[in-house]
């Protein structure tokens, strides 16, 4: 037997109006306060502010959505309200919530440093061999259908992250690459992107460069013929420099053709000057939970990002503001590059 009820007509009637939406954002946070206050107990993070934000953070998100996705969750046929793990929510049948996560959380096998076993770049994006299918869906759900998302080893190893550096025109390699990995990742990649391997004896050139389409960050000490090649096969503007006097510029530092996170000891005047080198704004911060190894705990490129598993929901918050991620959709990095070059051509 159905009761009406006060509460029942309220909430009914609440749930025809306009701002129904944020009501049930109240709900999802409310839930997820509880979730984490019982099972993780996590008090001190979830505190009543901390909640207030996430909803107001939402609330913001679903206005700014012109493109609703929904990734994990069907249809049920019979009326019901739901939530679903990428916050999405259906009501009496009705997809009316829905917005994209732009830094996805990620780990592979037991490690949160996402950036030692992979590598993201516009054009393409490379992945370690021997992880689990679950490390693997993440980045094909995300990129398949933009981009190429190759499975490969370097030099026998799977830390193929710390080893290659590369962008839109091109990937270089160390001299450590066996004939088989090179000619997999020349038959793998985009025919635009030049695979280049070469000699040099600091081989770790993921730790030692950074770049991004434009310009790229050097160890103080790469020889003058890598120096030559990465202008040439990148196509970018080559630096030496320091990030917060660390010469591991590639472990220090990660940047996009859109924004910059970087050592949280860097100076205000470091941060101007490397700004000025690359021509986009740069946050000092860190990722996974502290850490100051920021490109071993992350990679990103102009729409999308990826952060170890232990990335908190601030950090998380500073990446997607930096690198202008809520901005940011693959169909309009291709439109903007298609202008660019019908552009060059006028």
């Amino acid at each position: 037997m159905n009761m009406v009820t006060p509460f029942n007509v309220w909430l009914w009637v609440f749930l025809q109006t306009k701002n129904v939406h944020l009501f049930i954002l109240i709900l999802w946070w409310l839930w997820k306060w509880w979730n984490n206050s019982m099972f993780n107990n996590v008090n001190n993070h979830w505190m009543k502010f901390y909640v207030l934000r996430n909803v107001i953070t939402s609330k913001v998100e679903f206005t700014n959505s012109g493109n609703l996705r929904r990734r994990h969750c069907l249809r049920r046929a019979h009326p019901s309200l739901k939530t679903t793990l990428d916050l999405s929510f259906d009501y009496l049948g009705q997809r009316f919530l829905s917005f994209s996560i732009m830094a996805t959380r990620v780990q592979f096998e037991n490690s949160c440093e996402v950036g030692v076993f992979s590598k993201l770049t516009n054009a393409f994006c490379l992945v370690a061999i021997g992880g689990s299918e679950s490390f693997y869906s993440v980045f094909e759900a995300e990129l398949a259908d933009v981009i190429p998302v190759v499975k490969t080893s370097i030099g026998g190893t799977r830390i193929i992250g710390r080893l290659c550096v590369g962008n839109k025109n091109g990937l270089l390699l160390p001299h450590t690459t066996t004939d088989q990995e090179l000619q997999h990742l020349r038959n793998s990649l985009p025919d635009q992107v030049v695979v280049q391997r070469i000699e040099e004896r600091l081989s770790a050139l993921g730790n030692c460069i950074a770049c991004n389409d434009h310009v790229a960050l050097t160890h103080t000490d790469l020889d003058r013929e890598t120096e030559e090649l990465i202008a040439d096969v990148l196509g970018v503007e080559v630096f030496r420099q320091t990030i917060a006097g660390n010469i591991l510029v590639g472990s220090f530092c990660a940047f996009s053709n859109r924004g910059g996170l970087v050592h949280p000891h860097t100076s205000i005047e470091d941060l101007d000057e490397l700004s000025t080198l690359l021509q986009v704004p740069l946050v000092a911060g860190t990722v996974n939970r502290g850490s100051e190894v920021i490109a071993a705990g992350m990679i990103v490129n102009d729409w999308t990002a990826f952060c170890g598993s232990d990335t908190t929901a601030t950090e998380l918050s500073v990446i997607e503001s930096v690198f202008k991620l809520r901005e940011a959709q693959p169909n309009a990095i291709v439109d903007e590059m298609r202008k660019s070059l019908i552009d060059s051509y006028v």
